[in-house]
């Protein structure tokens, strides 16, 4: 009811300006598995449901275009929040070839492919993305396109580090780039206030590697809250990830380690990271295969593997990732 009526209302507020708004595209994707984990020697396992997307893409000018993506099953945590289960609604400006400017809701702009990935992509996460409070929040970026390769993006939005109702922001510098034919890159610097209003740094260096069919991402991030005594390499994420791609099918891995040392807290013993705890060592894990009998737009089946250092779970999922286009289908 909420999403019809939001969709309702942004188009008649089009209407009402003299726009002819068009959609483009409409289509809901959505994830389902039986998840099977073993734990000290006991077995369990369920049926469920993790994803069903809402998306709506389209035009109010040539040069003005607009997205939606509601999580139909996501819970929203606070009532006064009531776009907590929305990723994307925001507007677009193509200003000139080179300048854009972008205001709604959209995602925090913070480095690395792990982070990158639409979540119905991902099978598990690392601890900074699954405990990070909100990876998407409104504000408001500016993209200068320097060539068909290369972008940089400036933004300013909402905290990640805020539930959605503090009056605390993020200051975002991300180049979107192509260093080598088969070398992509999202690297960010991010300045981030957390609920005290201290700011916490990130550097966060996203590459992804194409050699044929075989995919390489390499993720790394550093943290540091200012005053914190060492900077580099006290408080971090690495990741790394491979696909290898025959015929319909992709043979999958992911691997990954984070660390923040005790000693990273301010004088009053507040960590200056309140996503990646102090003394906090943790690896996970995984592999697994994809199958698409047909199409890789269409359906996706998967069986992944994957385990931790801290619940010290072996856990097994077999799914189906599928979607239904409404109006309109992705260009070939």
């Amino acid at each position: 009811m909420k999403k019809s009526f939001i969709v309702g209302l942004f188009l008649a507020l089009c209407g009402t300006l003299g726009a002819q708004p068009t959609v483009d595209r409409l289509f809901f994707d959505m994830r389902g598995s039986l998840h099977q984990e073993v734990r000290d020697g006991a077995y369990d396992s369920q049926f469920q449901g993790e994803y069903i997307n809402f998306h709506l893409l389209g035009h109010i000018t040539p040069t003005v275009d607009y997205r939606i993506r509601q999580r139909l099953n996501k819970k929203v945590f606070d009532e006064r929040n009531m776009f907590n289960a929305t990723d994307f609604m925001y507007i677009n400006w193509q200003a000139t070839p080179k300048w854009s400017f972008l205001f709604g809701k959209h995602a925090v702009l913070i480095g690395g492919y792990e982070y990158d990935a639409a979540p119905i992509d991902v099978y598990y996460y690392s601890k900074f993305c699954d405990n990070l409070y909100q990876g998407f929040t409104f504000g408001a970026s500016a993209t200068y396109q320097l060539n068909e390769n290369q972008r940089f993006v400036l933004q300013v939005c909402n905290s990640p580090l805020s539930l959605g109702l503090q009056t605390i922001f993020a200051y975002n510098l991300a180049w979107c780039g192509r260093i080598f034919p088969w070398w992509n890159t999202i690297w960010s610097v991010n300045f981030v206030e957390d609920k005290d209003r201290r700011m916490v740094n990130y550097i966060a260096l996203g590459n992804h590697m194409q050699f044929g069919p075989v995919l390489f991402d390499v993720d790394i991030m550093n943290r540091s809250g200012f005053g914190q005594q060492r900077f580099l390499m006290t408080d971090y994420t690495l990741i790394s990830k491979i696909i290898w791609s025959v015929g319909k099918w992709n043979i999958c891995a992911k691997a990954g380690y984070e660390s923040n040392d005790l000693g990273n807290v301010d004088a009053e013993g507040r960590p200056y990271d309140v996503v990646i705890a102090p003394g906090t060592e943790y690896f996970y894990a995984g592999a697994g295969i994809e199958w698409f009998p047909l199409g890789r737009e269409n359906l996706r089946l998967h069986a992944v593997y994957y385990r931790d250092n801290a619940l010290h779970c072996n856990n097994i999922e077999l799914g189906a990732t599928w979607r239904v286009d409404i109006i309109g289908k992705p260009a070939k």
